[in-house]
C-alpha cells in the first residue's frame, strides 16, 4: 500500500514538473533582456568581544594616592568601553598575588594587572599556563617580560619636573623636603625629576635651594611618614614638602604646620578633597588610564604579540568617555591642569619667568619635542642603591652628559644613583 501511495503520487509530481518547466521556460524567455534580481547576502553579525581587567592593588584603594589612582584608571576605561568590565583585588601581597589571579581567570578575567613590582612579578609564572589572558605588573627595576605578560610604568619624571619649578619658585628658606619610601630606581628616578626643576628654578631666580630626602622604609607606613615630615619641617626648615610615599599623612602634616605642599600621582583637592589650594601648591596626577587602554585594546584586538615594555609620557594621550582629553601625566590641582592648577595663593608668589617656564615645558613635553632627561646632565651624588653588577658610580662621576637622551632599559633598570647636590638624610 505504501508503494502504490508513492508511486501514484511520484506521477503526479513529474507531471507537475514538467508543466512548471514548460511555464519557466516561457518566461524566461520573454525576460531575457532584463537582469536578474540581486541575491540577498546576508552577513554574519560577529559578537562583540568582551574583556575583565583585573587589578590587584597592593595596598587599599581608599586613602591612598597610588592604588587610588589605577582604580580610578580602571573605572574611567569601563566607563568609556561598555565591553569591559573591572574587577579588583586589594592589599595583595607576593604570595597572594598568584592564587587571586587564577582566581579572577576562573571569574572570567582576561587581564591581570599587579600595580606593584614586587607583588606582581609572581604572575608571570603562571603566563605560559594561561596563553589566552594578559598580566600586567608595574616596573620598579625588574624588566622581564613574557610573550603575554607586560610591563609598565609612566613618564611621571615629566611633571616632577614641573612640580620641581614650582616648588624651587615658592620655597623662601631655601630647603625642600621629600618624605621618601626607600631608595630604588623609581623613587630615585622620580626624585630626580623633581630636583632638576628646582635645580633650574634655583639658577634662573638666583636661589640657594636644598632638597633633602628621608626615608620612611615603605610605601605606606602614615605614622611614620607623619614623623619624617615634621622632622623636616622642625629640624631642616622645610618650607615645602613633597612625597614618594602613599599615605595622606605628609600633607596633613603640611596642612597642620602652614607650608606649601606638592602632592604625587593624583589630584588629590579635586579628587579626594584633602585639604585645599591654601596648601596644595600643586599636584601632578597619573593618568594610567592611558596605558591600561593600550593593553585592553590590544588583548580585543586579540593581538597574540603586544608590546611588552610601556613607557609612556606626557606626549600620549586617552580621550574619555566624557570627551576630555588626558595626557599620561599632567600637572593638576582642584581640577585644573597645566599653569592654571598652580594654587591661587601660590601664583602670586611665583616669579612669571617660572609661570612661563612652566607653560613652555610643559607644551613641549605633550608635543614630544623636549624631556628634563635630555636637557640635563646626570652627575652622581655617590648615593643610591648599589645593584647587583652596577655599583653606586663615585660621586662628581658624569654618568650622563647634556644633550643625550637615556635609553628606556637604562632610566628604568638603570639609574641607581641621586644626583649630585641632593641631601639623603640618615
Amino acid at each position: 500500500m505504501k508503494s502504490r501511495l508513492l508511486g501514484e503520487k511520484g506521477i503526479t509530481v513529474s507531471r507537475a514538473i514538467v508543466i512548471s518547466v514548460v511555464l519557466a521556460a516561457v518566461v524566461i524567455g520573454s525576460t531575457t533582456c532584463a537582469p536578474s534580481p540581486p541575491k540577498e547576502v546576508v552577513k554574519e553579525v560577529p559578537v562583540e568581544k568582551t574583556a575583565t581587567l583585573a587589578i590587584e592593588h597592593f595596598s587599599i584603594i581608599a586613602g591612598t594616592t597610588w592604588s587610588g589612582a589605577h582604580d580610578r584608571a580602571a573605572k574611567r576605561i569601563a566607563d568609556k568601553y561598555p565591553n569591559v568590565k573591572y574587577v579588583y583585588r586589594e592589599e595583595v601581597g607576593p604570595d597572594a598575588a598568584v592564587p587571586y589571579a587564577e582566581e579572577l581567570i576562573a571569574a572570567g578575567a582576561n587581564i591581570v594587572v599587579g600595580n606593584a613590582e614586587f607583588m606582581g612579578l609572581p604572575l608571570k609564572d603562571i603566563a605560559d599556563k594561561y596563553p589566552d589572558v594578559y598580566f600586567a605588573s608595574i616596573i620598579a627595576s625588574d624588566l622581564t617580560t613574557k610573550r603575554n605578560f607586560i610591563r609598565l610604568f609612566p613618564r611621571q619624571y615629566q611633571a616632577l619636573y614641573l612640580e620641581g619649578l614650582i616648588a624651587g619658585a615658592l620655597t623662601k628658606t631655601g630647603n625642600i623636603g621629600i618624605v621618601s619610601a626607600f631608595p630604588c630606581v623609581q623613587v630615585i628616578r622620580r626624585q630626580a625629576g623633581f630636583y632638576l626643576g628646582v635645580k633650574d628654578a634655583a639658577k634662573l631666580l638666583g636661589k640657594d635651594i636644598k632638597v633633602y630626602v628621608k626615608y620612611v622604609g615603605d610605601w605606606y607606613l602614615p605614622t611614620e611618614e607623619r614623623d619624617i615630615a615634621s622632622t623636616l619641617i622642625t629640624q631642616y626648615k622645610v618650607d615645602v614638602l613633597t612625597q614618594q610615599t602613599d599615605s595622606g599623612s605628609p600633607l596633613d602634616v603640611a596642612q597642620e604646620m602652614g607650608i606649601w605642599f606638592v602632592g604625587k600621582d593624583m589630584d588629590t583637592v579635586g579628587y579626594y578633597g584633602w585639604s585645599s589650594t591654601d596648601t596644595v601648591a600643586v599636584s601632578f596626577d597619573t593618568r594610567w588610564e592611558v596605558l591600561y587602554e593600550k593593553i585592553v585594546k590590544d588583548w580585543l584586538a586579540g593581538d597574540k604579540s603586544p608590546e611588552t615594555i610601556l613607557y609612556l609620557g606626557m606626549n600620549r594621550k586617552m580621550i574619555l568617555a566624557d570627551g576630555t582629553e588626558v595626557p599620561t601625566v599632567d600637572i593638576m590641582n582642584d581640577n585644573k591642569v597645566g599653569v592654571d592648577a598652580i594654587s591661587p595663593k601660590a601664583r602670586p608668589l611665583i616669579a612669571n619667568e617660572i609661570i612661563q617656564l612652566v607653560e613652555q615645558r610643559r607644551d613641549q613635553m605633550i608635543k614630544g619635542a623636549w624631556d628634563p632627561f635630555f636637557e640635563h646632565e646626570f652627575v652622581s651624588n655617590g648615593t643610591g642603591l648599589a645593584l647587583e653588577g652596577l655599583p653606586i658610580p663615585p660621586k662628581g662621576t658624569v654618568v650622563k652628559p647634556a644633550g643625550e637622551m637615556p635609553s628606556d632599559e637604562w632610566l628604568l633598570s638603570k639609574f641607581n644613583f641621586d644626583l649630585e647636590g641632593t641631601v639623603i638624610l640618615e
